[in-house]
């Protein structure tokens, strides 16, 4: 299968529609108020209805309470969650929608634990852990501490660009890579041309 790409920290729609037009089969949207490419809820939603049919929309959030995600979705009805803090479990079946779970990787993180305790998710996104970020860092981890044959599919985060990208896929083989910093003229705003190095570098990669 070709590794699916998902472009995050999406905050206008020229972007999420660069994106598109690149080949990305999905958009990020940050729902985190201390992330520099944090959107409200009534922006993201304009985005989300000006998209057209069969692109995933994704919704990042960090130790949200329940209430204000619920209200984040009323707005801005993503199709996905995905959670980047210490969400237990059962918070993150919560709410009704498929959801991917982050992990934050350096030596000595279990992924089959994580596999495990959050067994109904759709993939593990894996990011490099950063002191104080909770993803966007632009800073990569060892893609060597992700072992084969995890019981969920990988979502490969952090630090990934156009130069390094290719190798990233043939080295991992995730379902999907997931871009935000690596792809931006200034934090929050993409740059179509590095969007578009980005998805080549993915496409030659599963050749």
């Amino acid at each position: 299968m070709a590794t699916a790409i998902k472009i995050c920290g999406i905050t206008r729609l020229e972007d999420a529609f660069a994106a598109l037009r690149a080949g990305a089969h999905a958009i990020g949207l940050v729902f985190f108020a201390d992330s520099p490419r944090y959107i409200t809820p009534a922006a993201a939603g304009a985005i989300i209805r000006a998209l057209p049919p069969f692109i995933t929309t994704v919704g990042l959030f960090v130790d949200a309470p329940a209430d204000e995600v619920r209200k984040t979705l009323a707005q801005a009805p993503v199709q996905l969650l995905q959670f980047h803090g210490s969400e237990p479990p059962d918070y993150c079946r919560e709410f009704g929608r498929p959801y991917v779970k982050a992990v934050r990787m350096r030596a000595g993180v279990d992924l089959l634990e994580y596999s495990r305790d959050y067994h109904d998710a759709k993939a593990l996104l894996l990011d490099a852990y950063v002191e104080g970020l909770q993803g966007g860092s632009g800073v990569s981890f060892d893609w060597d501490l992700v072992p084969r044959g995890l019981p969920l599919p990988v979502i490969l985060s952090g630090g990934l660009t156009g130069e390094n990208v290719g190798d990233a896929v043939r080295r991992v083989r995730p379902c999907a890579v997931d871009v935000s910093s690596g792809v931006e003229s200034a934090k929050g705003i993409k740059d179509a041309a590095k969007i578009a190095a980005f998805i080549t570098g993915v496409r030659n990669a599963d050749v």
